[in-house]
């Protein structure tokens, strides 16, 4: 039979939807949150041709949906579990929900926050009354000293997304989509929801499913943080080694053993978008509502704009949730850099020019009126010179009619506009190929930004191999990203290759991508 606060998936399905049904309607969410609007968002929806509603979780009293999760799991605790206080891990959103409720609740919250957690994120939760441990570099890290603490002081714990508690509270913003829609005399043809360990993702899909089965629902991730892409690709929860850091709120590693089951379930499919994707939704949501949302809380408008360029969508109607606007001011920088990129109103290239007098002009010729947003060249001793350029577009088609401008012209051209090397390094280098850099390998590495984090990358990274390329930019987000060259002779690759496994970063080896060779190789 079912148990209160515990995991429910092994009931039938039927009885699994009529449970959870009751506890979404019967959920306490509402002594803390709020029934946030659900917003046309008319620029978009003109530009796509399809009507697109936003759900604005973004407006509640703590910027992030979490709170209604974290609320409700405390409200039906027994007196007695909350005297003794509670305890949550979180990089962020779920921790201030966490305190924000122990505070309207009258408990005891200690958050344990990984020591990159962003300082905006961190002074939320003091300031609701949490009581801030600040442990390790992730969340992993983080959730483990948690339950140390917790068998140690006796606190009761919070989970973030893997709890019918906590997923019911979620549910209740796909309780209030429906009910807005109605209201609207409003036909939804799919939600899309952003999907970090799923708790949100599973409230609104099994809610909505119970009453419209003919509602799609998707959940959104980046391509570098699939947790639960892959899970349900592969019929069982699979454990991603490394995520990316961009989409901080979604930064999951593995799923929960009931978000899982319910998604697998009661979720029509994942839609995929990279980093680029997920700037231009911030972008796009910031012109039609002012807000400007953190990375994860854009998601789903990003893979609204995914799902209808894939499949040639008009005249429907889409539901994103923005979870969350917890954005770090400095991030902003990053954000504005790459979002042309995710519209495609930028394409870069690599063209190859003769080392002779007016080949600049002619080159610059070709393009016409065509609006340059980048032009990089270094002087070669070679007979021919290469110059990173970047292009103003309309769509990303044009990038194909530019690239056979130049080579009509007897101009070798390549399109490098998806190449993330370039998009992060190689645009902001200037350089050549170097004679002296036998035995190069080259490697993107990506770690949490704190200080004295680029030293420690140093310390391991150059005590046995010669550093023959280095390129870090501090882009104000929480992670760095660093482009390095490191001279490794044949017969160290085996000692090599451990001190990468050990090493502890997550990194992409780019020695055979074209455009470091054309470049910098």
């Amino acid at each position: 039979m079912f148990k209160e606060s515990s995991t429910t998936f092994h009931i039938p399905v039927d009885m699994l939807e009529q449970e959870y049904l009751r506890r979404i309607l019967k959920a306490h969410v509402y002594d803390v949150a709020k029934e946030t609007p659900l917003h046309q968002a008319k620029l978009l929806s003109a530009r796509t041709e399809n009507k697109i509603l936003l759900k604005r979780e973004d407006l509640q009293s703590v910027f992030s949906f979490k709170l209604r999760g974290a609320y409700n799991k405390m409200a039906n605790l027994t007196p007695e579990e909350r005297a003794r206080g509670v305890i949550a891990a979180s990089a962020g959103n779920h921790a201030q929900g966490v305190a924000l409720a122990a505070s309207k609740l009258g408990c005891r919250a200690v958050i344990v926050m990984p020591i990159t957690a962003p300082a905006l994120k961190i002074n939320t939760v003091r300031r609701l009354g949490g009581e801030v441990v600040l442990f390790g570099e992730s969340f992993s890290d983080a959730a483990a000293y948690a339950e140390e603490l917790q068998v140690k002081e006796g606190l009761t714990p919070v989970p973030p997304f893997d709890d019918p508690d906590v997923i019911a509270g979620q549910g209740t913003v796909g309780m209030e989509i429906i009910r807005q829609a109605q209201n609207a005399n409003g036909n939804i043809d799919a939600i899309f929801v952003p999907v970090g360990g799923g708790g949100l993702l599973a409230g609104v899909a099994v809610y909505v499913k119970a009453l419209y089965p003919n509602i799609k629902v998707f959940g959104v991730q980046t391509y570098d943080s699939d947790s639960m892409n892959q899970s349900l690709k592969n019929g069982e929860r699979t454990l991603v080694p490394d995520v990316g850091l961009f989409s901080d709120g979604t930064a999951v590693k593995l799923v929960g053993k009931e978000t899982y089951e319910l998604c697998k379930n009661f979720v029509d499919g994942i839609v995929l978008v990279d980093t680029d994707e997920v700037c231009a939704a911030i972008k796009d949501v910031f012109q039609d509502t002012r807000s400007i949302l953190e990375p994860a809380g854009a998601l789903s408008v990003a893979g609204i704009k995914h799902y209808i360029k894939q499949n040639g969508c008009k005249n429907q109607t889409f539901v994103g949730v923005l979870s969350g606007a917890n954005m770090n001011f400095d991030r902003l920088r990053f954000v504005a850099e790459r979002a042309e990129l995710g519209e495609h109103r930028e394409v870069l290239f690599a063209v190859t020019i003769p080392e002779k007098k007016n080949s600049f002009r002619s080159l610059i010729s070709l393009l016409g009126s065509r609006n340059i947003t980048e032009f990089n060249y270094r002087i070669s001793d070679a007979a021919d010179a290469q110059i990173f350029v970047g292009i103003q577009t309309e769509h990303r088609s044009e990038a194909a009619e530019i690239k056979k401008l130049f080579e009509d012209q007897g101009l070798p051209a390549l399109d490098i506009t998806e190449n993330e090397l370039a998009k992060t390094h190689l645009r902001y280098m200037v350089g050549g190929h170097s004679k002296l850099a036998t035995d190069e390998r080259v490697f993107r590495f990506e770690f949490p930004e704190r200080p004295g984090a680029l030293f420690k990358f140093l310390n391991s990274s150059g005590a046995n191999w010669n550093i023959s390329m280095f390129h870090y930019r501090n882009q104000g987000a929480d992670y760095g990203r660093i482009l390095a060259g490191l001279q490794v002779p044949e017969e160290d690759y085996g000692r090599f290759d451990e001190f990468l496994k050990n090493l502890g970063y997550s990194y992409v080896e780019e020695t055979n991508n074209p455009a470091y060779k054309l470049f910098l190789g």
